[in-house]
């Protein structure tokens, strides 16, 4: 017994000094990033639009898959196998040609008018001296953005009490500080430059724990003959196609939020050389096809070890990840497994917090309260710090006390934010007759849509509520701005962005 102890503490160290090797790290972005961060706002969020092609293609997609992929849907393939691909091939091909289209007409407009944040470039877009639109976006950001950060946090509590033996509560707090440190000192160039390291920490470890865990099973070739005698509701376990056609576009939909989520539109706004941006999306997507396939392979691996739910901790599939990788990898490596999932949680949070603070500072404080004054570019860093910091404070709040809600307002955010910003955005740089109407029209179709699709049993089983959500915003986009086109006329600034994609 004293020797199974020994065992036990011997391999929780070398796992912690591993995952203590990789927060040092993170710490080290953060303090080297400290002085760019604070010559000024557009830095501070955007980093200056002086972000490489790496840094924005891998900061881009591990910024919008958050613990999703390593818990979320490792347990979604364990559970239904091989058709679980397409809740992948979604936002693999959506965020594909976001790279390739959207990408450089908003980084270019962005930069002529510019824009750090999305309000920015809507009133821009419309060019609306009320504030209306930018005050709908704005509180809808904050909203949204605020409930993924607490999601983050607790998820990040979780993660330390599942691997370190610490309460759900001290870990909730530590994965605070540590994000809150680095994105207050480093700002948008930490976030990004971290967000990559974490990318590449992400795909080490998922290609890492499939291929030992299909060689434990005897090979390929073992691992699919047994993969395929495993039954499930659908079909067959290595069947593509065992799923109902509701659920397959709903799958395929989930990539309809990339367009819709600032902290990912962010991304292509901070790239230094757009003229790069096919070449980066070659990359991004390289990243999310390694990543995609090594979740897929671990959750299919993972229910041939673990046939039984009742053999994972709680009987809860997405417990998956961590649990195989304490059974097959060395002690330092499953450490590097815990600082992938801890990896995947930062690079979300810290983005969301940025987000969340720019809509605060630049779309309220400096746009809308002191909008006929001057302010310093260090006077609004310095503001934006502590913004970070009480957002931080509000989302701690928000986990200790509305656990559940908060999960629950996470799938909604994905959803919402994605509805409410994704067609009206594309709208807005594609189409000249879109009207500011139209668009604040489409936003409230897109978000409201979602909150009561959600709520409605037989409407939620059928399909993903992003899909009828996006497509109902879209319609109601165009149909408004079709009546309202006399009343608000905005060739001259459609043309602007043309004129800046045609350079």
């Amino acid at each position: 017994m004293e020797e199974v102890q020994s065992l036990v503490l011997h391999v929780d160290n070398y796992a912690l000094s591993a995952f203590i090797g990789y927060l040092l790290l993170i710490v080290i972005v953060g303090v080297l990033a400290a002085r760019f961060s604070s010559q000024g706002i557009s830095n501070f969020f955007i980093g200056g639009r002086k972000m490489n092609m790496l840094v924005v293609a891998l900061s881009a997609v591990v910024s919008g898959r958050s613990a999703w992929l390593l818990l979320g849907f490792t347990g979604m393939a364990y559970t239904i196998g091989l058709s679980a691909l397409w809740a992948a091939a979604g936002y693999i091909t959506a965020e594909f040609f976001l790279f390739f289209f959207y990408a450089p007409r908003i980084r270019r407009f962005s930069e002529k008018l510019d824009c750090i944040t999305i309000p920015d470039f809507f009133e821009e877009r419309f060019g609306d001296k009320s504030g209306t639109i930018r005050t709908v976006v704005a509180v809808i950001i904050i909203i949204f953005m605020l409930a993924y950060v607490s999601a983050q946090f607790v998820a990040g509590g979780k993660t330390f009490s599942a691997g370190f033996q610490m309460t759900q509560t001290q870990g909730l707090l530590l994965t605070a500080v540590i994000i809150l440190f680095y994105t207050v000192v480093g700002g948008f160039l930490a976030v990004s430059v971290t967000d990559t390291i974490q990318g590449f920490i992400m795909i080490i470890a998922l290609i890492v724990l499939p291929i030992i865990t299909i060689i434990h099973l005897g090979g390929f070739g073992e691992f699919y003959e047994q993969a395929s005698l495993i039954p499930t509701e659908g079909g067959r376990f290595t069947g593509a196609f065992a799923l109902s056609a509701g659920a397959l576009i709903g799958f395929l939909g989930i990539g309809l939020g990339s367009v819709g989520n600032p902290h990912i539109i962010a991304r292509y706004m901070s790239i230094k050389n757009p003229a790069k941006l096919k070449m980066t999306a070659m990359v991004g997507t390289g990243a999310n096809i390694l990543m995609a396939l090594g979740a897929l392979a671990t959750g299919m691996a993972g229910r041939i070890y673990f046939p039984d739910l009742s053999f994972l901790p709680g009987a809860d599939p997405e417990n998956l990840y961590p649990t195989l990788a304490g059974e097959h990898l060395h002690p330092i490596m499953f450490g590097v497994v815990i600082a992938s999932i801890f990896a995947a949680i930062m690079s979300t949070a810290d983005s969301q917090l940025l987000v969340a603070a720019s809509a605060l500072v630049r779309d309220i404080y400096e746009k809308m309260i002191y909008r006929h004054k001057e302010l310093s570019q260090r006077k609004l860093v310095y503001i934006s710090r502590w913004f970070v910091v009480f957002l931080v404070i509000l989302a701690l709040m928000l986990g200790f006390v509305a656990e559940q809600l908060v999960f629950w307002l996470v799938l909604f955010a994905w959803a919402g934010l994605g509805a409410a910003f994704g067609p009206t955005s594309i709208l807005a740089l594609y189409w000249k007759n879109v009207t500011q109407a139209g668009v604040i029209s489409g936003i409230i179709t897109g978000a409201v849509t979602v909150m009561i699709w959600v709520r409605v049993d037989f409407l939620k089983e059928w399909i993903y509520e992003l899909v009828p959500a996006f497509i109902l915003a879209f319609l109601v986009t165009w149909l408004v701005s079709l009546f309202t086109r006399k009343a608000d006329n905005n060739d001259e600034i459609f043309n602007q962005i043309i004129h800046t994609n045609q350079k």
